[in-house]
């Protein structure tokens, strides 16, 4: 069975102050410090682009966890901030970077805070029909490259970072079929247009409470579970007013609900496997429900299992 082995992460150096950021704009600290939750934002390197954050994050993970680019037979990047244009694909420029070998997958998966718990499943389905033993699933899509500074909706929010995930047959988290779904009527909600990313903060906050709480309880439901046997929810960490409307509604288990934007902001695709990096070894911690949910509108969950 295909399986998460390690989880390594790259986060710039560089930040914004967003409390500075805020009061600039006219926003009070109470704002950021409850609504947002984020007090700093790291930023890409004006030098770098997309890739040179998926190859340190890659790197990271070699050097952390021992990973060999020899054996690595797939590279997926998920992301909607690619390198240049976008074309060609990132993945192939992160395969160049790090001198892999030429019989390698290498593709691009154009979605945003859905993006990892699609790409599990993607990433898993190509390793089982291909014969494939090692795989590496990417995030990073910074968000720097497309916000306008003076438009406190965006500029408030979100921060640059990327994250790599091992796939293997020895992984020792496992994971089943997730619930994936998708409301296109809601996509002017988040869109890019002339390179200038523009949100209707209200909207996405009235379809992130109503929607993803029904999504997991119908995911639980579905695999005759109780939130009660999930021991984290691992949610896409979109504002900390958005992951607690969230939790709210599952008052018997809502201080599982994990929140920890305040260093990151909300990093897009990356936001879940930051989590996870950190939650993956915890005593204790055997089922983790992940969901992620942004631009689309798009929204995805699925659970987690330790093997034991």
């Amino acid at each position: 069975m295909i399986g998460i082995k390690a989880i390594s992460s790259y986060v710039p150096e560089q930040t914004i102050d967003n409390v500075k950021q805020a009061r600039e704009l006219g926003e009070s600290d109470d704002f950021i410090s409850t609504k947002i939750g984020a007090l700093k934002l790291p930023c890409m390197s004006e030098s770098w682009e997309t890739s040179d954050m998926a190859v340190a994050a890659v790197k990271k993970l070699a050097e952390q966890h021992g990973l060999d680019f020899e054996v690595v037979d797939a590279v997926v990047v998920v992301t909607q901030n690619g390198d240049g244009s976008g074309l060609p694909h990132t993945a192939a420029i992160v395969q160049d970077k790090l001198k892999l070998k030429g019989h390698v997958a290498a593709f691009d998966i154009s979605l945003g805070c859905s993006g990892y718990v699609y790409g599990l499943s993607v990433v898993k389905g190509l390793m089982r029909e291909a014969g494939l033993k090692n795989a590496l699933l990417i995030t990073a899509d910074p968000y720097s490259k497309v916000i306008d500074r003076q438009d406190r909706i965006t500029t408030l929010l979100f921060g640059d970072a990327a994250t790599a995930t091992w796939l293997t047959e020895a992984g020792v988290w496992r994971f089943g079929k997730p619930l994936l779904e998708t409301d296109g009527s809601g996509a002017c909600n988040l869109v890019v247009d002339n390179r200038t990313l523009s949100m209707n903060g209200r909207q996405v906050f009235n379809f992130a409470s109503k929607k993803v709480p029904k999504q997991i309880r119908e995911f639980l439901e579905t695999n005759n579970l109780e939130a009660t046997d999930i021991d984290v929810f691992c949610l896409h960490q979109g504002s900390a007013s958005i992951v607690d409307a969230i939790a709210k509604r599952f008052p018997e288990v809502s201080d599982r609900f994990v929140s920890d934007i305040s260093e990151t902001g909300n990093t897009v695709s990356s936001s879940i496997p930051l989590l996870l990096e950190k939650i993956l070894h915890h005593d204790g911690v055997n089922k983790i429900l992940v969901s992620g949910f942004g631009v689309g509108l798009s929204w995805a969950t699925n659970v987690l299992y330790r093997e034991v």
